[in-house]
């Protein structure tokens, strides 16, 4: 079985959790308190960092390369195009994730400019999703799990209002009548403000 070292506030965990969630995958979580990280986890990931995904023994750490280990060793359900120029736009998206995450965290900081320069994210996202209905293209998949836990936790944590992003918030609305999106939806609002 595998075994998912594991924070619920954490985001990037959210994104192994969403596809082990949506691939029904069993496994075994191992909560890690991030705020007194025990000595062990750096043996599991030199960096501290969770998640960690550990298989029969094998270990690997990093968000976006589990949720792709997962894809290809749980091919069903499939959660990236079967066009590879698709799975090519998907993956661009994914590889450009900082664009989006480190002005969320710096708005999380109370960093001077953060505001307008997440809000200009949340634009571009929403000029993505104008366009397309999902941001793994025509179907749901990767690229929509590995944005909506910072989407969640920016409407449910930081208070922001999605209105001015209309596609955006639509999606949100969609995704969130999927169990997984649901359940993390539930494990946001439990988390500790």
């Amino acid at each position: 079985m595998l075994t998912l070292y594991d924070a619920p506030r954490c985001p990037f965990c959210a994104r192994v959790r969403i596809v082990l969630a949506e691939k029904d995958i069993p496994y075994e979580p191992v909560v890690i308190d991030l705020s007194d990280r025990p000595a062990w986890i750096y043996e599991k990931n030199p960096s501290g960092k969770v998640p960690v995904l550990e298989d029969d023994g094998w270990v690997l750490p990093e968000s976006a390369v589990i949720a792709e280990y997962l894809e290809e060793r749980y091919p069903e359900p499939a959660l990236l195009p079967p066009d590879p120029a698709e799975r090519a736009v998907a993956r661009l998206l994914v590889f450009r994730f900082d664009d989006f995450s480190d002005p969320y965290y710096a708005l999380r900081r109370g960093e001077d400019g953060a505001g307008e320069a997440f809000a200009a994210e949340l634009a571009h996202i929403d000029a993505l999703l104008g366009r397309m209905p999902f941001l793994t293209g025509r179907g749901y998949g990767l690229t929509d799990i590995d944005y909506v836990p910072w989407v969640i936790r920016a409407r449910e944590l930081l208070r922001l209002s999605l209105d001015p992003y209309p596609a955006l918030s639509d999606w949100l609305e969609l995704l969130s009548e999927r169990p997984a999106i649901a359940a993390e939806i539930d494990i946001v609002a439990a988390l500790p403000r």
